[in-house]
C-alpha cells in the first residue's frame, strides 16, 4: 500500500495538517477539492463586519521574519513593497511563509504600475494596498489593472500563476475578482480633497489613510497630531464611511489608534515589526546598562 503523505489545506481554507493515504479515494477527492478551490480572502470578508481588524507592518522583507509575525495573532499584516527592500520574489516568499496562519497578508506595491500589479496578483496576492492615490481616475485605473478583459487589462498568466494553482482553479478568469481586494491610500492634500469621489469608485474596497505623508505634505512633518492634519483625517474617514467603504489607518501610538477606532476606522495597523525589534532590543540592554529603556512608539513609522 502506498505510504501516507503529509498534506496541508490551502491558504484561507483552514489550517489543519492531515495524514492522507492516497489509496483512499474519499480522502484523495477531498484533498484535491480543497487544493483546487479559489482561496478565500478572509481579510476582504472581515471588512464587511463591524469588528475592528488590527494589523502589523512587516518591513523585514524576509519570509522567516514574516512567519514569526504571522504567528502572533494579528488579524492582518502589511507586506511593504514601497518602503521596505522587497521585490516580487521576496514578496512571494513571504506569502508562502504566512499561508498556513490566520493572519491575512496585505501587499503594498511601490506604486500602482499595472505591470507590477499583474505580477503580484499572479504570485497569489489577493489584497493590494496602493499608495498615493489622488483622484477617482487613478482609482478606476487600479481597478482595471486588477481585472481581466473586458472589465480590465490584467494579462492572463494561466498555468504559470500561483494564483490559479497553476491552472487548477476552475473558472479562475471569471471569478478571480470576487476574492480580490483593492485598498487605495489617501495620503496627500489632493487625495483628501477628492476622497469622496475616490471612495465611490466601484471596485475600490477600502481607503487607507497615510498620516506620515499627509502631515509632511501639509507642512507638519512628523506631527500627524497637528489639528489641521487631524481635521483632514477625520474628514477622510467620514467620507469613506459615507460611501459605504471600510477605512483604515496606520497608528502605532495607542492613543491615536483608539481615537481612529472611535472615528470609525475598521482596520488599523497598530505595530511595526522593525520598531518592535528596536524597542525590545533597547529595553533588553537597559536592564543591564544605564541607558534609555526604549523609544516611544512612533506616531508615523
Amino acid at each position: 500500500m502506498p505510504a501516507p503523505v503529509l498534506a496541508a489545506t490551502s491558504p484561507g481554507a483552514g489550517r489543519a495538517i492531515h495524514l492522507i493515504n492516497p489509496a483512499m479515494p474519499a480522502f484523495r477527492a477531498a484533498f484535491e477539492e480543497t487544493l483546487m478551490k479559489m482561496p478565500h480572502n478572509a481579510f476582504k470578508a472581515a471588512l464587511q463586519r463591524p469588528e475592528t481588524q488590527y494589523g502589523i507592518w512587516a518591513g523585514f522583507a524576509s519570509g522567516y521574519a514574516a512567519e514569526i509575525v504571522a504567528g502572533t495573532g494579528y488579524d492582518w499584516m502589511l507586506i511593504d513593497g514601497e518602503h521596505a527592500p522587497n521585490s516580487v520574489p521576496t514578496i512571494l516568499a513571504q506569502l508562502q511563509s504566512v499561508a498556513p496562519y490566520p493572519t491575512q497578508p496585505v501587499v503594498r506595491p511601490v506604486c500602482g504600475d499595472p505591470v507590477l500589479i499583474k505580477q503580484l496578483l499572479d504570485i497569489g496576492a489577493q489584497t493590494l494596498m496602493v499608495p498615493m492615490v489622488e483622484s477617482a481616475e487613478q482609482a478606476r485605473a487600479l481597478v482595471r489593472a486588477m481585472r481581466y478583459p473586458p472589465h480590465g487589462i490584467r494579462g492572463v498568466g494561466g498555468g504559470l500563476a500561483r494564483a490559479t494553482r497553476w491552472d487548477g482553479v476552475p473558472d479562475y478568469l471569471n471569478t478571480a475578482h470576487e476574492e480580490l481586494c483593492l485598498i487605495v491610500q489617501v495620503e496627500s492634500r489632493a487625495g483628501v480633497e477628492n476622497v469622496e469621489a475616490i471612495a465611490a469608485v466601484e471596485g475600490v474596497d477600502a481607503v487607507f489613510i497615510g498620516p506620515a505623508d499627509l502631515s509632511i505634505g501639509l507642512g507638519h512633518p512628523g506631527d500627524p497630531g497637528h489639528p489641521q492634519v487631524q481635521e483632514l483625517i477625520h474628514h477622510a474617514i467620514e467620507a469613506t464611511r459615507a460611501a459605504g467603504k471600510a477605512c483604515g489607518i496606520l497608528a502605532p501610538h495607542e492613543e491615536d489608534a483608539r481615537r481612529y477606532r472611535e472615528w470609525g476606522c475598521r482596520f488599523i495597523a497598530v505595530a511595526i515589526d522593525i520598531s518592535l525589534l528596536r524597542q525590545g532590543a533597547l529595553a533588553g540592554l537597559a536592564r543591564f546598562r544605564d541607558t534609555p529603556a526604549s523609544d516611544a512608539p512612533s506616531r508615523t513609522y
